[in-house]
């Protein structure tokens, strides 16, 4: 019988695995990993990571990263190209913004598979306002539900056309947030007509992909009482509603926008109907704790993971120096 994948996504302390590391992967057998800056150095030590993870848990596992462009780049030069924030980059390329977007990307990716990264964290479907706070606003695609998902699509079909997942987030909408997650608990009073035709409709078009991942942020008029990620009653809007059918994962459970022990954070969510818990800080402190508490993937979710894994494919060769004479050919 097929082993059962550990409900979290884990990241790790350093540039290569410690001992300790390896033998926790292969005790509690994540259902992937995740890579910050503090574990990217030079190209080789990368890859040798990489194969370190997948080395400990037996198997090819997905290794995800947040590689928008912008601020929110894990990877910088000479590791990979720099890039404007993805709305100003929206903005520059006016008319052409999804072909544009989706050369972008297709960039990207070809640099994080290079280094045996198959999973990026994009993209960010939240609609802007003028009130998004600092910490997320560039970072999105554009201010109207309907460019969103437009330039989203095209974005998240590059990903997969160049052999690597995209995580849609942050279901099923942080454009309200007035806060930064990271530090505190946003909540958002909009009434439900302004969320179900602006927010919550970006996301609409996404239901067939394979990732994504949730906001913590209070819906006052849904669920005045949780935070999206731990929400049963929000967990059923983006699966029931928005009609996401994928592998629903966590934002990161270490962000001060939840309350409790880490543990008790990640078995909430799970409780409320995510498939898996994220957990990016690397601290084992944390995440003994918390593979103790959540154990492995329900069986539904391990079918949507298994699913979502099988979306990976090899790209066909592509010609970087080429995309990038075609994306500023879009230029205005």
């Amino acid at each position: 019988m097929t082993r059962r994948f550990g409900a979290a996504i884990l990241g790790c302390a350093g540039t290569r695995l410690t001992s300790e590391e390896k033998r926790f992967f292969s005790e509690f057998y994540p259902a992937g990993f995740i890579l910050f800056s503090r574990n990217l150095e030079d190209a080789d030590d990368i890859r040798a990571l990489c194969s370190d993870m997948r080395d400990a848990v037996g198997w090819h596992a997905p290794i995800f990263i947040d590689q928008e462009g912008g601020r929110v780049q894990r990877m910088r030069a000479p590791l990979a190209r720099e890039w404007l924030p993805p709305l100003d980059d929206v903005a520059r390329f006016g008319d052409h913004a999804a072909e544009a977007m989706a050369l972008r990307y297709k960039i990207i990716s070809a640099e994080l598979l290079a280094l045996g990264i198959d999973g990026n964290c994009s993209p960010a479907l939240d609609v802007a306002r003028p009130q998004t706070h600092a910490v997320l606003r560039n970072r999105l695609l554009g201010d109207q539900p309907d460019k969103v998902a437009e330039i989203g699509l095209a974005v998240a079909q590059a990903h997969l056309d160049s052999g690597v997942l995209p995580v849609i987030k942050h279901i099923p909408g942080h454009g309200l947030g007035t806060l930064d997650s990271h530090l505190e608990l946003p909540r958002v009073s909009a009434p439900r007509d302004v969320l179900d035709s602006i927010d919550f409709k970006a996301f609409e078009p996404f239901g067939h992909m394979p990732l994504g991942m949730s906001a913590h942020l209070v819906f006052e008029a849904i669920d005045p009482d949780n935070p999206a990620t731990i929400s049963p009653a929000m967990i059923d809007l983006i699966r029931n509603q928005i009609g996401f059918g994928g592998f629903l994962m966590t934002d990161d459970i270490s962000m001060e926008a939840l309350s409790g022990t880490v543990e008790e954070r990640g078995a909430a969510a799970l409780a409320a109907g995510c498939d898996a818990v994220l957990h990016c800080n690397g601290k084992m402190h944390e995440m003994q704790p918390l593979m103790e508490r959540i154990g492995s993937l329900s069986e539904p979710a391990q079918r949507r993971m298994q699913a979502a894994l099988d979306m990976r494919k090899t790209p066909a060769p592509i010609d970087i120096a080429a995309l990038e004479s075609d994306l500023e050919a879009l230029l205005p």
